[in-house]
């Protein structure tokens, strides 16, 4: 494991990341099924259940389809679940629900001052999400931390999908930076495994999404109540880029 004081870049998810899971996407969840389902609240709810969340208690099961997946996957899974759509229209229909729900979005601390903070300590950042990439751009305009990134890239980027590790690749371009000096940090084994995939020095994994520390323990070097605990962890930029 590479200790955080070699770490100079560090590539965030964005959902059960940056944002409390729950109280973000749990209602945008249930608009997606009814969207999906025309309407229908009985296809609505086999729905949820198929993209792995309760429809009652609106628990989202860890690594699940709503979880972990990106637009055009959950699409492909609501679809072969009996959503009347085309994958390519319903997936249309996601990502402007999805777009416009930046505006609803509860942070998990104040994302400003936070990545005020990390930026001022000479780290590079970036947001890497399942998310389409207008919606992380509106998300960082919304909570005042835009100007503190220097790579966004969500699964329309044309990084691929996670857990592949072609985001946490294009984020070493954009920023000079080595695999190894990189740390990833997520809410869901996705962005681990993509972290791990790329060869990142470290992953890190956090408790304001689904996973849990049972479900993120195999694959994370830490596992973090929340994003504000990497404060006392990265105290300042390590090696530099080469």
């Amino acid at each position: 494991m590479t200790e955080a004081a070699t770490i100079s870049g560090i590539l965030f998810d964005k959902d059960g990341t940056l944002l409390d899971y729950a109280r973000s996407w749990v209602p945008v969840n249930y608009e997606l099924a009814r969207i999906a389902a025309g309407g229908d609240e009985d296809l609505s709810r086999r729905l949820l259940v198929a993209g792995g969340m309760d429809p009652d208690t609106g628990y989202v099961t860890p690594d699940s389809l709503l979880a972990a997946g990106n637009t055009v996957e959950i699409a492909e899974g609501l679809v072969a679940a009996g959503a009347p759509f085309s994958v390519e229209a319903l997936a249309e229909l996601f990502d402007g629900l999805f777009a416009n729900s930046a505006a609803l979005a509860v942070a998990v601390t104040d994302l400003a001052g936070f990545f005020a903070t990390m930026h001022a300590r000479g780290y590079r950042l970036g947001v890497a999400s399942s998310d389409n990439e207008a919606s992380i751009r509106a998300t960082a305009q919304r909570f005042g931390f835009a100007d503190y990134l220097h790579y966004v890239a969500g699964y329309d980027s044309g990084f691929g999908f996670k857990p592949e590790p072609g985001m946490v690749l294009g984020f070493c371009a954009a920023t000079g930076l080595e695999p190894h000096q990189v740390a990833v940090v997520g809410d869901n084994n996705h962005d681990l495994h993509m972290g791990r995939a790329a060869g990142a020095g470290l992953t890190v994994a956090v408790l304001t999404g689904t996973g849990s520390r049972e479900s993120l323990s195999a694959a994370s070097d830490y596992c973090l109540n929340d994003i504000t605990e990497l404060v006392p962890l990265f105290t300042g930029a390590g090696v530099p880029a080469e």
